[in-house]
């Protein structure tokens, strides 16, 4: 004899807190190094809200079963769960409704009744992994986006006059980036100076170079003046060993004589106010 899916999902409903402790005790085995209040508190919220879906997912309609399992793997993924702890977690829960059901001596062919629990999780559980893998990406290019805002940001330090700092390795999509960043800052500022700070790129090459110098037209197009700021003595000779022309830029070797001439541009100044006493 058989156990029909209905039948599997309500012994599921009628022993929830059986299995659910049982349950989460493998969870505590199996991660027992990080262990504390906290984090069995989440473990627990976790599996409860997947024995739920479970138990309703026949009652609800597509749209809405996938919806609760995308909010339910979008939680998985900010509590950065591997996909293998979650493939191990929902494997060891089918294998504690298997003993469940055997112990309540439950009328049922074994292997049958392993294919009728597979029919029961196995919806639910592809349904996860799709979510989960549709969360972590959507998640991975939201944090790469973030990092790119900030691998080039534009920083206004005084009125009209704004600054991007540069840090590290310049490839074509980060200078697509800070292209992008330096127009929309421009109009956004409604900067009349920007300089563009390079002491933190380790090496300046042709392509660099190439990449500041359309930079620098975009911003005069816009009708901003730019600053090449930064330079460094070993930068200095790299740019006159490769040829590159960068005498249509103003350049100055410090950020603060670029802040400097900057004030300059706009008719400003830094005047000194004398000791303090």
């Amino acid at each position: 004899m058989s156990l029909k899916i209905s039948e599997i999902v309500e012994f599921i409903r009628m022993h929830r807190d059986e299995i659910m402790k049982d349950w989460i005790d493998r969870f505590n085995k199996a991660d027992a190094q990080s262990i504390s209040a906290e984090s069995d508190q989440i473990d627990q919220a976790i599996a409860a809200e997947y024995v739920n879906i479970l138990i309703e997912w026949s009652k609800n309609k597509e749209d809405e079963f996938s919806g609760k399992i995308h909010e339910f793997s979008k939680r998985i993924v900010q509590l950065d769960w591997p996909m293998d702890k979650i493939a191990q977690c929902l494997h060891t829960f089918e294998k504690i409704l298997f003993a469940k059901l055997l112990e309540k001596q439950i009328p049922s062919d074994p292997l049958e009744l392993l294919s009728e629990i597979e029919k029961v999780t196995s919806p639910v559980n592809r349904e996860v992994f799709l979510q989960y893998t549709s969360s972590y990406e959507r998640t991975i290019n939201l944090q790469k986006m973030a990092l790119q805002e900030l691998s080039a940001p534009l920083i206004p330090v005084f009125d009209s006059i704004t600054v991007m700092p540069l840090i590290g390795t310049i490839d074509t999509d980060r200078a697509k980036r800070i292209m992008e960043n330096l127009l929309k800052g421009v109009v956004k500022y409604r900067s009349e100076v920007v300089l563009i700070d390079i002491t933190g790129v380790p090496v300046v090459d042709t392509m660099v170079a190439h990449h500041i110098i359309q930079a620098a037209e975009a911003v005069r197009l816009v009708g901003a003046k730019s600053l090449l700021v930064g330079i460094r003595p070993e930068i200095a000779q790299t740019i006159v060993n490769l040829g590159i022309d960068l005498s249509q830029i103003t350049t100055k070797n410090t950020l603060q004589k670029g802040i400097e001439a900057a004030l300059e541009m706009t008719n400003r100044k830094i005047v000194s106010m004398g000791e303090r006493r």
